[in-house]
């Protein structure tokens, strides 16, 4: 018997020693991409492309705003709104709350200044990938499109391996590493009810999560469209309202708060001396965790829709940055700052936001705050598995069988089953690194192919000011390549 249990103890711990070691890798990987060669890569591609097309951000905000309510010839393809929802149900998930309350509690304030430069600055390159997904995007036998950077990778630069591999670390980042940790964050906003169980809670949670989810994907991509297109608008706005209302029942602590924001933000001593848990480290990470401008995600939806040019739905695709991090991110992170609650580590994550919204609110803030999560962390769901979907046509080279999409579905709900009672921090981590190696390879890629890009938003513009709508022909441009939609 002695024996036995020594072997247990054996066993349990070199499992623990192993799972430990795992996350020591992964983590240090992390910091590894995200203190230097990120930060470099995401940086200097956004100035870049910003510098390249004359500050679209500011110059073609307006056109961007007209675009999203374009409706698309054909009622029946997917219409820019569409898309953008898509897009931004991945985008606007569980990191628009959890993943700032970690930033801030970690970095500080000046994190938020950071997660604002990375979206002004990356939604020139948001603009950049989906003008180029909608160039290279392919027909399908009903006549609908799709699209991504595996399609402009292998159409312009011939390199059908490279996109496979990028097909592969999407599929990865999503289906797993992002589905997991949006399962676990979900989960740890019930932590503060009573009925919550440590060690059998996470799993009833991330066990209803994945059955729901499933059913979901079983109505395929249409039902996904529809849902989102609802769904997220809705709770968006009901979710911005809620923190403006934080902020005007704290607003004596507001200039104090923007005071901090940047005194902090420019705190180098502390970026330089420990740049790991720096501002500007955590609000680069969060930053584009969050809005996952320039990582290759968004096109695979842009791609979906149906427009008359390009850029129409690459501006849309650059407001969706907006939305993400200028909206929703700073909502979360204003309504926590100026509740007069302090962050810290051992409150990173849902308990800060919970507890700066009980202070603000009474208990109906944490009951909203789990409703959001609910909510935001369905939609992600639903739209990371969009992008898979659009991912696997892409390596079978055609739609796969009805057997194997069950089989892969069945194991994303197993995946999101899994993430709801595993360690925070390696999700964390594994989800950054995962997301680090898609931006590796489609920043590069852009970056080769951005003169297309420019081109085609210098037709725009120049249609614009011969006051027509703009329509796309490639030969325009002079892409002497045939495409499906614009030769």
């Amino acid at each position: 018997m002695q024996i036995h249990l020594l072997s247990v103890h054996i066993l349990t711990a070199n499992r623990e020693r192993k799972e430990g070691m795992f996350q020591t890798i992964i983590g240090t990987i992390s910091s590894f991409m995200y203190s230097k060669l990120l930060v470099i890569i995401l940086i200097g591609a956004g100035m870049y492309f910003t510098v390249r097309t004359r500050f679209p951000q500011v110059r073609l905000f307006k056109r961007a705003c007209g675009s999203v309510m374009e409706k698309p010839e054909d009622k029946k393809a997917i219409s820019s709104f569409q898309a953008l929802m898509v897009s931004t149900a991945s985008r606007v998930g569980t990191g628009n709350i959890v993943g700032v309350s970690s930033a801030i509690c970690i970095g500080g304030f000046g994190s938020v200044f950071w997660m604002w430069v990375i979206a002004i600055i990356g939604s020139a390159s948001a603009l950049i990938e989906s003008t180029l997904a909608q160039i290279y995007k392919k027909k399908g036998e009903d006549g609908s499109c799709y699209g991504g950077p595996a399609y402009y990778i292998e159409a312009a630069l011939h390199c059908r391996p490279l996109a496979i591999v990028f097909c592969v670390a999407m599929i990865l980042t999503y289906a797993f590493g992002f589905n997991m940790l949006a399962s676990y964050n979900l989960q740890s906003t019930f932590s503060v009810f009573s009925f919550y169980e440590a060690k059998i809670s996470p799993w009833i949670i991330g066990g209803i999560l994945a059955v729901l989810t499933g059913w979901c994907l079983l109505g395929g991509g249409t039902r996904i469209v529809k849902v989102t297109s609802m769904v997220v608008p809705v709770m968006g706005i009901a979710y911005i309202g809620i923190s403006l209302l934080v902020v005007i029942i704290n607003i004596q602590n507001v200039p104090a708060m923007f005071v901090r924001i940047f005194e902090e933000a420019f705190d180098f001593k502390a970026i330089f001396g420990a740049f790991s848990g720096s501002a500007m480290m955590q609000g680069i990470r969060r930053g584009l965790y969050s809005n996952e401008a320039g990582i290759g995600s968004a096109p695979n939806a842009s791609a979906a829709a149906n427009v008359s040019h390009p850029v129409k739905q690459g501006l849309v695709q650059m407001l969706s940055v907006f939305i993400d991090t200028l909206l929703l991110c700073t909502a979360t992170a204003m309504m926590c700052m100026s509740s007069g609650i302090d962050p810290a580590k051992e409150l990173q994550g849902a308990p800060w936001v919970q507890a700066s919204l009980q202070e603000s609110l009474g208990s109906f803030g944490p009951v909203f705050i789990t409703v959001a999560m609910v909510f935001f962390a369905f939609t992600t769901l639903l739209g990371n598995c969009f992008y898979c979907d659009n991912l696997l046509i892409y390596i079978h080279k055609k739609q796969p069988g009805k057997a194997f999409m069950k089989g892969f579905r069945l194991v994303s709900a197993l995946a999101i089953f899994l993430g709801a009672g595993m360690e925070m921090s390696l999700l964390w981590d594994l989800s950054d690194v995962l997301m680090g190696v898609m931006a590796l390879i489609n920043i590069p890629v852009i970056l080769i192919l951005s003169g297309i890009a420019v081109k085609a938003i210098q037709d725009y513009e120049v249609q614009l000011k011969q006051g027509i709508n703009p329509v796309f022909k490639s030969a325009d441009i002079g892409l002497s390549q045939k495409t499906d939609f614009w030769s």
